[in-house]
């Protein structure tokens, strides 16, 4: 996993190669971000460019792992002996053994690569007592090892173990970053990863997650809702429209799953209208692929009904968790639109 295949973080990357390439990596790192945004990638993609048999300079990055190599294939494959990866176990939690060991492991010079590397994912997974068998070793780091902390709730730890791991903060990716990765890397349509992307609020691991429903689908259900909502005012004709959100033949769960995936379509749709209607930056925009769409649904959806429309998403998406009927929710929805 080099640096230069990894999705999004620009800054990041660049500010890391180049503190490897002149050997001013700080001993103890946290990578702070959501769920699913790279923050496990980044710290293996450390690791190879660390121990690369063949590191080499790009236009962008000081330093870069070759990826192909002997040992970035192993750091990869997670058998190099110099790469610790300590993790989450049945229980949910990192127990105080698991960091003992690393602990201890860390303090030999490494077997065969330049570096060793500890990477500690789900951090804040850690025990109190795990935590405070760590931080000894975070005060006095090895010369020849660097701790890697990745963790979604940072603010988890002890403020003793934060205080000793200068934090990288990971952003959310952009639409176009996820929908960009799923293709290249998953084997998605277009229309699916535009879909996916959308409804992933910058994650890659959720945009992978949401498999259950067909998203493209559910979006294109949600734009058609916008379209005759402009134009038909008829409430039985837009009573029609609401068997569309829940799925044909859908029922129970996942008729439930289907129209939440759809009310979330339809909230991503309205924000790219607004963003769209306020001449805001296009940059920001989650369903960037249908701008002309969406551009045009502007001069129906201005101001108030937008506003508006946008709170009747948000109440109908809170009916839903409360339990309510899934028909009873999309027919009251799309009275509101």
């Amino acid at each position: 996993m080099p640096f230069h295949s990894i999705a999004g973080h620009r800054r990041l990357r660049s500010l890391l190669a180049r503190a490897i390439a002149r050997g001013t990596l700080p001993p103890a790192l946290l990578l702070a971000g959501p769920r699913g945004v790279g923050k496990r990638r980044t710290a293996a993609a450390i690791a190879e460019a660390l121990n690369c048999l063949d590191a080499r300079r790009s236009p962008e990055l000081e330093i870069d792992a070759c990826g192909v190599c002997a040992a970035c294939k192993r750091i990869a494959r997670g058998v190099h002996p110099d790469v610790l990866v300590v993790e989450p176990g049945d229980t949910g939690s990192i127990k105080i053994e698991q960091v003992r060991d690393v602990v201890d492991r860390a303090g030999f010079r490494p077997f065969e690569g330049r570096r060793r590397a500890v990477l500690i994912d789900e951090a804040d997974a850690m025990a109190p007592a795990a935590q405070s068998a760590l931080l000894k070793t975070l005060e006095e780091p090895p010369s020849a090892t660097v701790f890697m902390l990745v963790s979604a709730m940072p603010d988890a730890l002890l403020p003793t173990v934060r205080s000793r791991c200068p934090r990288l903060r990971f952003a959310p990716l952009s639409p176009d970053e996820v929908a960009t990765t799923l293709m290249r890397e998953h084997g998605y349509s277009e229309a699916d990863a535009r879909a996916a992307a959308a409804e992933a609020g910058g994650s890659l691991a959720l945009a992978l997650a949401a498999q259950s429903v067909d998203l493209a689908d559910a979006r294109a259900a949600a734009q058609r809702l916008l379209e005759t909502a402009a134009r038909v005012a008829d409430p039985a004709r837009r009573v029609e429209l609401a068997k569309e959100l829940t799925g044909k033949g859908a029922a129970g769960a996942a008729e439930r799953e289907q129209l939440a995936v759809c009310l979330r379509s339809l909230s991503s749709l309205l924000r790219d209208i607004g963003i769209l209607a306020s001449r805001g930056d296009t940059q920001l925009l989650a369903n960037a692929d249908l701008e002309p769409v969406l551009a045009r649904l502007g001069s129906t959806f201005t101001g108030a009904r937008s506003a508006s429309a946008f709170a009747a998403v948000d109440a109908a998406l809170a009916a839903l968790e409360r339990n309510a009927s899934p028909k009873v929710v999309a027919d009251w929805l799309v009275l509101q639109l």
